[in-house]
């Protein structure tokens, strides 16, 4: 008995559901992780109006200034505002996700994930007081 089967490819179009661009607007925990991983942009803002700002101190007094008055451009004041709201969310979500990323052990057993979370947010009160009580001796 002969078969005289022609052999011709087949090439399966895999199924691949279609997501939309807007998927990180379904649930809140996606849109949270878009606005965390936008405010990396507005951290680097800071870091660069922070040297522009030391490099403003170190030439002259004139230099300082004209700094001081483009920082008082609305446009830049919101700009800085804005800055602060994303780094505080970027904090307040970092020190949350904390617990998730780093596990400590103390004598042979696990910390709670809150108290991690907990002694980030205490560093950071005692930081920002330190930091507050020396503007607060400067002046």
């Amino acid at each position: 008995m002969r078969h005289n089967a022609v052999y011709t490819p087949y090439h399966p179009r895999w199924h691949r559901t279609r997501v939309s661009t807007y998927w990180w607007l379904g649930r809140w925990s996606y849109f949270l992780f878009i606005l965390r991983e936008l405010s990396s942009i507005f951290v680097a803002w800071v870091v660069i109006y922070l040297l522009v700002l030391v490099a403003a101190v170190s030439k002259s007094a004139v230099r300082y200034q004209q700094f001081l008055d483009w920082s008082r451009n609305p446009f830049m004041l919101s700009l800085n505002i804005l800055s602060l709201l994303f780094i505080v969310l970027h904090a307040v979500t970092w020190f949350n996700l904390a617990p998730q990323a780093m596990v400590v052990h103390v004598g042979g057993r696990r910390l709670p994930g809150s108290l991690i979370a907990i002694s980030n947010y205490a560093g950071l009160v005692a930081v920002s007081i330190v930091i507050l009580g020396l503007l607060l001796i400067r002046w």
